[in-house]
C-alpha cells in the first residue's frame, strides 16, 4: 500500500528552491530519511508533504487521496507532524498535553475517555515519561518536552509520521531509543515514517530510502544503501567525508 505520493512536486519558500519534480512513492512500512545542509528546505518540504503549505506545481495523494478530498479532520487522522520547535502558550499537564494527539478522533463536544487515556499513558511509558502525568509541562526539560512531543504523536495513531529533527536535544540513549521506536512502528504497524535527521550515520542505521536535497532544486532519493555513499554526501554538504567499516556496519568520518 502506498501511504504518500509526490508526483512533478515543485517546492520553493522565497527565492529558496528546494525540489524541482521530485516523485517518490512512500509504501507501508518504508522509512524514508532527508538530508540536506542547513537551509536545504527540509523543514518546508516536510510541511508541504504534511499538506500545511501548498507546492509551487505537482501532487501530493496521502493513502491515495490529494488532502483538499481528505479535509483538514481526515488529513489529522492518517498523518501525524512533529515539528522542530514546540509552544506551550498555556499551562497544561503532561497527560493533558499528550492527549492533544486524541483530537482528531474526536467529535467536537467529545472529551477524551479511557482509551484515549490508555493511548497516552501507553505512549508517555514508550518514551519513558511514565510517573510524570500531573507534571506542568513548564518545568520540563528540553529533552523531556521533545519526548512529550513524540508521545503525543505515538497518541495520534497516524498512518504516516512526519518528523522534523525529532532528535533534537535527546540525549544518545534517548536518540537511539526514539529511532528503534520509530522503527518499531513501521516494521509492526506498517506505518509510514519520514524524518529530517543531521546524524548521517543514525540515518543510515534506521532508513530503508533516502532524500538528498542539495539546493537550487536538486535532489536524489533512491534506497538509502545507494543514495549514501562518501561521493554523494560530501557534494551534499560541501566537506570531504569517508566511508568506514566495522563489523559488517559502513559508517563516515570527515576526511
Amino acid at each position: 500500500m502506498t501511504l504518500l505520493r509526490a508526483r512533478e512536486l515543485n517546492v520553493g519558500i522565497g527565492a529558496v528552491r528546494v525540489a524541482d519534480r521530485l516523485d517518490f512513492d512512500l509504501a507501508a512500512g518504508e522509512r524514508l530519511v532527508i538530508l540536506g545542509r542547513n537551509g536545504a528546505g527540509k523543514t518546508t518540504l516536510l510541511t508541504t508533504l504534511a499538506g500545511l503549505r501548498l507546492p509551487a506545481a505537482g501532487a501530493i495523494e496521502l493513502c491515495g487521496q490529494p488532502y483538499a478530498a481528505l479535509g483538514p479532520r481526515q488529513a489529522a487522522r492518517l498523518r501525524g507532524l512533529l515539528s522542530q520547535g514546540q509552544h506551550d502558550a498555556f499551562q497544561s499537564t503532561v497527560l493533558e498535553t499528550a492527549l492533544i494527539g486524541r483530537h482528531p478522533h474526536l467529535g467536537r463536544w467529545d472529551w477524551e475517555g479511557r482509551e484515549d487515556e490508555r493511548l497516552a499513558h501507553t505512549a508517555l511509558a514508550a518514551v519513558g515519561l511514565s510517573g510524570l502525568d500531573a507534571r506542568a509541562v513548564h518545568t520540563l526539560s528540553g529533552g523531556e518536552r521533545q519526548r512529550l512531543a513524540i508521545a503525543a504523536l505515538l497518541t495520534q495513531q497516524p498512518q504516516l509520521y512526519l518528523l522534523d529533527e525529532p532528535l533534537a536535544h535527546l540525549d544518545l540513549n534517548h536518540q537511539i531509543a526514539a529511532l528503534d521506536l520509530f522503527s518499531r512502528r513501521a516494521r509492526e504497524d506498517g506505518a509510514g515514517i519520514i524524518m529530517a535527521l543531521h546524524d548521517i550515520n543514525l540515518a543510515l542505521r534506521h532508513a530503508d530510502r533516502a532524500l538528498l536535497l542539495f539546493g537550487e532544486g536538486r535532489t536524489l532519493e533512491g534506497p538509502a544503501d545507494e543514495v549514501i555513499n562518501a561521493d554523494t554526501l560530501s557534494r551534499l554538504y560541501g566537506h570531504p567525508l569517508r566511508e568506514l567499516i566495522d563489523g559488517g556496519q559502513r559508517y563516515f568520518v570527515p576526511a
